[in-house]
């Protein structure tokens, strides 16, 4: 088998594996400061019940996408060892970055929100698990930047057949760092409100902590109507025009346009084929496509046919993996507005079909960010770093495609036992539920004497 080939699918699978949990801890850790914070502020012991809860569940997250981010840095000196060659000295900053502002932050307030209730004031334990939100959100920025780097690379020069860095805020604020950031940390967070609705979904149809699964809906489902739509808009639409006008083939084999067209539609639905690339049962929408890229209905889109045949990325993968995310998408927006309007006829608590949907889709919207990924990396096929290095000269020329197959099976297999010892874990911890909290007086946090 070939070894390019073998790497990539080892990649894919230890990049994806870990993407399942990073959202989650991203948007949960959201959720519980707002928990935590109303129990603060209200005196609220329902809002602190269920704040200590969804933060054990957070820590269990974080430690499992802790241990499964790690691998993947592995890989790149080892199956990637001539991608490291060419982009060590750029590549290598963001990632020292994320482990020194964001890893050792989010990671060091986790203890002291853990360990920290009754033993620290109120204000100083939110203030904890404030700084463990922030820290996970400034880690994502770090690793979105340096991915960024790869789709739009700014700030280098090509010296000696490496990219040596010459500016490094051009390099981390590249063209596509911000619109690619919002949108991730965004979906982040409907992951956080899908996950603690789900949750709460389940205790209600079990008739269990009802006070604690009511107030964790209200804030998950308001919080994650709200974020929902701003997926959509702005973060999407910006995303989406950032890379009509820097990725102009991955933007027409999202969409489907394989030839160029003035007045382009979008697509909504359609059954992709190649080679020759063609949409089947097509349902579109006419010129929408080009107002939404460019702001006029008129605007001329290009097509795929206007690329050379050797730079233009898998059609069938990078189409229907981006419509699924905008299908699965507007799923989400349309559950949570449906939960909403129950909630404020106060008809939600007893509806078994929308409190059923609510379980069931927990993993709709880390579905949604494993195929939104796909999109991203695939439709950048075949370069690794756009119109620099392609993937298949970035491998490395030493390990065989034996020894990756090998590595492919062991990793498969860890996997797999990882992600069945964290569901175990997580369905014991949500079967026990909520604890009492312990009354004791706050002791104060003497920061002088320490």
């Amino acid at each position: 088998m070939d070894a390019v080939f073998l790497a990539r699918v080892q990649f894919a699978m230890t990049a994806g594996f870990h993407f399942l949990f990073p959202p989650v801890s991203i948007g949960l850790a959201w959720l519980v400061v707002i928990m935590e914070g109303l129990g603060w502020k209200k005196k609220s012991e329902i809002y602190q019940k269920a704040g200590k809860f969804f933060g054990k569940l957070l820590a269990l997250t974080f430690a499992v996408g802790v241990a499964t981010g790690i691998v993947m840095e592995f890989q790149f000196g080892t199956n990637w060892a001539e991608y490291s060659k060419f982009v060590g000295d750029i590549f290598g900053a963001p990632l020292a970055a994320e482990g020194v502002f964001a890893f050792f932050l989010e990671s060091g307030f986790l203890g002291l929100y853990l360990f920290g209730r009754n033993r620290v004031s109120k204000g100083v334990h939110w203030f904890s698990a404030l700084m463990v939100a922030f820290g996970a959100t400034l880690s994502a920025f770090w690793i979105i930047a340096a991915n960024s780097w790869q789709q739009t690379p700014a700030g280098y020069r090509i010296n000696n057949n490496r990219a040596e860095l010459t500016s490094f805020f051009d390099a981390v604020f590249n063209e596509s760092t911000l619109p690619r950031y919002f949108h991730t940390v965004d979906a982040a967070l409907m992951c956080g409100a899908f996950f603690v609705a789900g949750i709460a979904a389940y205790y209600l149809l079990r008739k269990q902590h009802l006070e604690v699964a009511k107030s964790a809906m209200k804030v998950a489902v308001i919080f994650g109507l709200i974020v929902s739509v701003m997926e959509v808009f702005p973060f999407g639409h910006v995303h989406a025009q950032q890379v009509a006008r820097t990725q102009p083939e991955k933007f027409a084999a999202i969409e489907g346009l394989y030839t160029t067209q003035t007045g382009a539609p979008v697509v909504l639905f359609a059954i992709p084929s190649a080679p020759p690339p063609a949409l089947h049962a097509k349902i579109e929408v006419p010129k929408l496509l080009s107002y939404m890229a460019f702001g006029d209905v008129n605007a001329k889109v290009r097509g795929i046919n206007e690329f050379p045949k050797d730079e233009i990325p898998p059609l069938v993968m990078t189409f229907v993996s981006f419509h699924t995310m905008v299908g699965l998408g507007m799923f989400m927006i349309l559950v949570l507005a449906w939960a909403f309007i129950s909630m404020r006829k106060n008809t939600l608590w007893e509806n078994k079909k929308l409190l059923k949907i609510l379980l069931w889709s927990i993993p709709v919207p880390v579905l949604a960010c494993q195929v939104g990924w796909m999109a991203a990396e695939i439709g950048r096929q075949p370069w690794i770093v756009y119109k620099l290095l392609r993937t298949s000269f970035a491998a490395s020329i030493t390990v065989s495609a034996g020894e990756i197959l090998f590595s492919i099976i062991m990793f498969g297999i860890i996997y797999l036992s990882l992600l069945g010892l964290y569901i175990f874990l997580l369905a014991k911890e949500v079967k026990h539920g909520p604890e009492e909290l312990k009354k004791g007086a706050p002791v104060k946090l003497e920061l002088e004497e320490a």
